[in-house]
């Protein structure tokens, strides 16, 4: 079978979804590579793929964002921001990660390269030689597609100019605008939705695919707290979360969740997604509602099942599992990508979106009232969730790299 590497950056939306990926490919019984952050050794060899770690240059700690990229936190979320991001936590990585895939495929002879659509190290193995003299790349969407060629290209113009010359550097040309290259230098971009979650384009290039979202990665030992037999009693069952990225600040969207759900009949499972968060929503709160439930990790595919909506801040994965299980949402995000996803809620007729990371009580509980009360949020959630099943995104995947 084929030996193939997997490159990730070492963020866990980022690297979640390529284990998923070479953990199908390793049941195939091909040979994978993992190239990704050390923290993610155990978890890769977990799945029964080969580990390397980033050198010490593209290597960063996605929980210490403040430490790593100190001038970040300073800014403004937005294009300020994003601009940042590509510059300094995607751009200046290129180096050291394109050199660790040409030392990896010097002893290695793998026939494809599959990474996420943000690991620009990738790309100048693309931009280098042509197709029939490298592995095969492949490109995998894993955050919504930034608007149509053009967008962004003004307010990013310094980030370009850096990205340019860090990709001069390593001695190839970027052949247009960073965000267009993303999709259109890889052999094959291959995004992790539908159509129907995706504004319409006519600028996508051929070699660009819709393979619907990846399912669901195996639960684990999972110990079920003791008010899950509450779950199916009669009331609205509301799960809010900020995910594993932007959830610092719990009084941006899980507190007031809380807060405002407190006089209701619904139930309310707060989940945290990082060690402490429980115990600091108590200490925030002070007086936590009789109708809360508060926990540092739930497997959303065990929990979601029983939920009639979910309140997050837009990660791409989280908003694709309850689309997966037919749960309309509330959004409100600010950072990375996530209004573009919000975005993409409200146009899909899926939810509601906040406009913001941090809604006041009276909107949100509007927001909650109407996703609550009208059924249409939830049957545009089941239909989206029934097109999933035309798709098989781990099959497409497996059909690129087959012998």
């Amino acid at each position: 079978m084929s030996k193939i590497i997997v490159a990730a950056t070492p963020v866990h939306g980022h690297v979640a979804p390529l284990l998923t990926v070479a953990a199908d490919l390793v049941r195939r019984g091909h040979e994978l590579t993992v190239l990704t952050g050390a923290r993610y050794k155990e978890r890769t060899e977990a799945v029964g793929a080969s580990f390397v770690a980033l050198p010490e240059a593209a290597d960063y700690d996605e929980r210490q964002m403040d430490r790593e990229f100190p001038r970040r936190s300073l800014l403004p979320p937005g294009p300020a921001q994003i601009g940042f991001d590509l510059k300094h936590v995607f751009g200046d990585p290129v180096p050291a990660q394109y050199e660790a895939l040409r030392r990896l495929l010097a002893d290695l002879p793998a026939i494809a390269v599959i990474s996420d659509g943000l690991f620009l190290g990738a790309l100048p193995l693309s931009l280098a030689s042509g197709p029939g003299t490298r592995p095969i790349t492949v490109s995998l969407g894993i955050a919504p597609l930034f608007p149509a060629t053009g967008w962004g290209e003004e307010v990013h113009v310094d980030a370009q100019q850096h990205l340019e010359k860090v990709f001069e550097s390593v001695g190839v040309t970027l052949p247009g605008f960073v965000l267009s290259s993303l999709i259109t230098v890889p052999d094959h971009y291959l995004q992790l939705t539908i159509p129907e979650f995706e504004f319409p384009r006519d600028d996508l290039p051929g070699s660009f695919r819709f393979i619907g979202p990846l399912p669901p990665a195996p639960v684990g030992a999972f110990e079920r707290p003791s008010w899950w037999a509450e779950l199916s009693e009669k009331h609205p069952l509301v799960v809010t979360t900020q995910g594993t990225f932007a959830n610092v600040d719990l009084e941006e969207l899980v507190i007031p969740t809380v807060r405002v759900l407190g006089d209701s009949e619904a139930l309310v499972v707060a989940t945290t997604a990082r060690s402490g968060g429980a115990e600091e929503v108590r200490r925030l709160m002070g007086n936590v509602p009789g109708n809360a439930r508060l926990a540092e990790f739930v497997p959303f595919d065990l929990l979601l099942p029983f939920a009639d909506v979910l309140v997050t801040n837009g990660g791409y994965g989280g908003v694709h599992t309850a689309l997966r299980h037919g749960v309309p949402l509330v959004v409100g995000g600010a950072t990375e990508d996530k209004p573009l996803i919000a975005a993409r809620v409200e146009w899909s007729g899926a939810g509601v979106n906040l406009g913001t990371a941090r809604p006041d009580d009276a909107d949100l509980r509007t927001a909650l009232n109407t996703v609550l009360s009208t059924p249409s949020y939830r049957t545009r959630a089941q239909e989206l969730r029934d097109s999933f099943t035309h798709y098989d995104a781990l099959e497409s995947i497996a059909a690129l790299v087959a012998d």
